[in-house]
């Protein structure tokens, strides 16, 4: 990719998972900015040729060890954030998916340090990043909470 990441020229695409088990999902917290320290969905940019559920299912394994289905698109999060002169520091575009868990705990590691299986009333009192809330009340809707 030759566009960086900061001050781009383009928004980047990125796919997310919410994946669901036992009346839970999976929850980590970023352990690179922005928003360190909060709670997200493992997920990252689309790679060229991928699908969007690609690129979803294969960032959910490489960045936590969990295998998944995905049962629906949940929605999309415009992740804009500008600088203090109002210039776009960064700017994602991330498809967000509600998935079956499969397989695995949730490994954490360097770039999602902390993971945790919440409820919805946990995930609720938690720090999100911004947008993700909704998503996760489609999430738990579509999939009743349940593997």
């Amino acid at each position: 990719m030759t566009d960086s990441r900061t001050y781009p020229t383009r928004p980047f695409l990125a796919a997310s998972c919410a994946v669901f088990r036992d009346g839970k999902v999976l929850l980590a917290s970023r352990g690179r900015p922005p928003w360190v320290d909060v709670y997200t969905l493992p997920g990252g940019l689309v790679e060229i040729g991928e699908t969007l559920e690609q690129a979803a299912l294969r960032e959910l394994h490489e960045e936590t060890g969990v295998t998944a289905e995905i049962v629906a698109l949940t929605g999309h999060s415009d992740v804009i954030v500008r600088d203090d002169e109002g210039k776009v520091r960064t700017h994602f575009l991330v498809a967000s998916f509600a998935c079956r868990w499969i397989s695995g705990e949730g490994e954490p590691g360097e770039e999602l340090p902390v993971m945790l299986w919440a409820d919805a009333a946990r995930a609720a009192s938690l720090t999100l990043t911004p947008n993700l809330l909704p998503i996760l009340h489609r999430g738990f809707a579509l999939t009743n909470g349940r593997e």
